[in-house]
C-alpha cells in the first residue's frame, strides 16, 4: 500500500483530522507535491456567488498568481500597471482581511505582456516564515512573515510574453528557470541571501514553466520544461542527468510524475504530451519514451496524474483521460469555455476551472461523470488552491475562500468591508 492511500485510510479513521491539518498549508504552485493533488476531505462541489461563500475580498491590481497559504495566511502577488508597482499581498485565512499589501518592486516600466498573462502571474513558494516572491525578469525577492524585504534580486533575461514560470525551494534553494527569449538558463540561489549558487545555461527556446523535484531510485532530480527539450538536473549543482528533445516553444505547463514515468507537454507549434521514463542518463528521445499523445494537448493547463490514469485540459476545453502506463486516450469529453489553470484533485473529486470563472466538478475514473457547474463573476487564469475543507478561487478582482455552509461557524453574518464581502 502507498503512502498516500494509506495516509487517506488513516484520515477516514480519524474521522477526517489529519487530512484537514495537512491540508492547512498549500506552499507552492499546484500544492504540497507540486502536481495538483490535496489531501483535504469534506470539500464543496457545489457553490455561487450566494452559495458557500465564506468569504470574498477583493485584490487591488490584477495577477494571475496563485495563492499559497502556510500558518493561517494567504500570500498572492499583484500588480497595479497604472503605478508600475509589483506587490505581494498576505490575507488573514479566517476572515480574508488584508494583513500586508507591500510593493516589492516599482519599475519605470513593465513591458508588454501577452493578452492572457499578468505581471504578477508567477506563484509565491513558502519556507517557515519566508516566503518568496518572483516576477520574472522584473525581480525575485524574499519577504518574512510581517511582509518586511530580507532581500531581493533581477535575473536577466528577455521575458518575451511576461512573466510565467513559479520558482521551487529544495533544501536551501531557491530555483528559477529563466528561458528567455535571449537566453535561455536555470538558477539556483541561496534562499537565506539571495545569491547565486549554480547556474547551468541549456540554449534552446523561451518557455514559461515551472521545474518539478522528484526522487528516481533514491536520489531527487529536477526537471526543468524548456523550450526544444525537457531536462533533468541534479538540484544540488546544475549538473545535467539526462534530456529529452523536442519541437516545441513557449512551454507553460508544469510536468508531473508517477508511475516511473515523466509526463510534459511540448508547448506550441505541434502540442505533444510524452511520457519518458525517468531512470535515463544523456539524451534519452531514442531509449526511454514510454508513449506519446498528440490530439487536444494542452497548452496552458498542466497534466493530472491519478495513479494509472492521466487527465488533459486543453485550451479549447476538451478533456481527455488517458492510460498512464500503456498510453491511449480512455475518454474524451468537451467541457463548457476556454481554459488556462491547472486541474485540481481533491476529496476524490477533479476541479476544473476556466477563464469564466467556472468550475466543473467530476469524478475520476474511465468515463465522465459531471458533479457540477459552479459560477463565479469575472474571469479566471489562476489555479485554484486548497485550505483545510475549502477552495480558494482567485478571479481578476477578488479572492474567494468557498466552503460548506455547514463548515462555517454557525450564527454567521455577512457584513460588508472595503476588502469585500465577508462571511463571519
Amino acid at each position: 500500500m502507498d503512502a498516500r492511500r494509506l495516509f487517506l485510510l488513516l484520515a477516514l479513521f480519524c474521522g477526517g483530522t489529519t487530512a484537514t491539518m495537512a491540508a492547512d498549508d498549500w506552499p507552492q504552485f499546484r500544492g504540497p507535491d507540486g502536481q495538483g493533488h490535496a489531501e483535504a476531505r469534506g470539500l464543496p462541489h457545489t457553490w455561487s456567488e450566494t452559495q458557500n461563500v465564506r468569504w470574498k475580498t477583493a485584490i487591488v491590481g490584477l495577477g494571475w498568481s496563485s495563492p499559497v497559504v502556510a500558518d493561517g495566511r494567504i500570500w498572492l502577488t499583484t500588480s497595479i500597471d497604472q503605478e508600475q508597482s509589483l506587490r505581494a499581498i498576505c490575507l488573514d485565512a479566517e476572515s480574508g482581511s488584508v494583513l500586508v499589501d507591500v510593493e516589492v518592486f516599482r519599475k519605470e516600466d513593465l513591458g508588454r505582456i501577452a493578452n492572457k498573462n499578468s505581471h504578477a502571474s508567477p506563484t509565491p513558494v513558502i519556507d517557515g516564515e519566508f516566503v518568496y516572491v518572483h516576477f520574472g525578469a522584473h525581480g525575485t525577492a524574499c519577504l518574512n512573515s510581517q511582509g518586511k524585504v530580507v532581500w531581493k534580486r533581477e535575473l536577466k533575461y528577455d521575458q518575451h510574453h511576461g512573466p510565467a514560470g513559479s520558482p521551487v525551494l529544495w533544501r536551501d534553494l531557491l530555483i528559477i528557470s529563466c528561458d528567455g527569449h535571449d537566453v535561455q538558463y536555470t538558477i539556483a540561489l541561496d534562499k537565506r541571501t539571495g545569491q547565486v549558487r549554480w547556474k547551468s545555461d541549456h540554449p534552446g527556446l523561451h518557455a514559461y514553466s515551472t521545474p518539478l523535484v522528484i526522487n528516481v531510485n533514491g536520489a531527487d532530480q529536477l526537471l526543468t520544461s524548456g523550450g526544444a527539450a525537457l531536462i533533468a538536473y541534479s538540484p544540488a549543482d546544475g549538473s545535467e542527468i539526462w534530456r529529452f528533445r523536442h519541437a516545441g516553444h513557449s512551454v507553460v505547463p508544469r510536468p508531473v510524475f508517477g508511475n516511473g514515468l515523466v509526463y510534459f507537454c511540448s508547448g506550441y507549434w505541434t502540442p505533444t504530451m510524452y511520457a519518458v521514463r525517468a531512470d535515463g542518463q544523456g539524451e534519452v528521445n531514442d531509449s526511454h519514451v514510454q508513449f506519446s499523445l498528440r490530439r487536444s494537448v494542452p497548452h496552458n493547463p498542466s497534466p493530472l496524474l491519478i495513479e494509472d490514469r492521466l487527465y488533459l485540459v486543453s485550451d479549447q476545453g476538451v478533456l481527455t483521460c488517458a492510460d498512464a502506463v500503456a498510453g491511449g486516450e480512455l475518454w474524451r469529453q468537451r467541457l463548457t469555455g476556454s481554459y488556462s489553470a491547472s486541474p485540481l484533485l481533491a476529496d476524490g473529486k477533479i476541479y476544473l476551472l476556466n477563464e469564466d470563472a467556472m468550475t466543473t466538478v467530476i469524478l475520476p475514473g474511465d468515463k465522465f461523470r459531471q458533479l457540477a457547474e459552479n459560477h463565479l463573476d469575472g474571469r479566471s487564469l489562476a489555479s485554484p488552491a486548497v485550505l483545510g475543507r475549502s477552495l480558494l478561487i482567485r478571479t481578476d478582482t477578488h479572492l474567494y475562500r468557498i466552503e460548506e455552509s455547514r463548515n462555517i461557524q454557525a450564527g454567521a453574518r455577512i457584513s460588508r468591508r472595503d476588502t469585500g464581502t465577508v462571511l463571519r
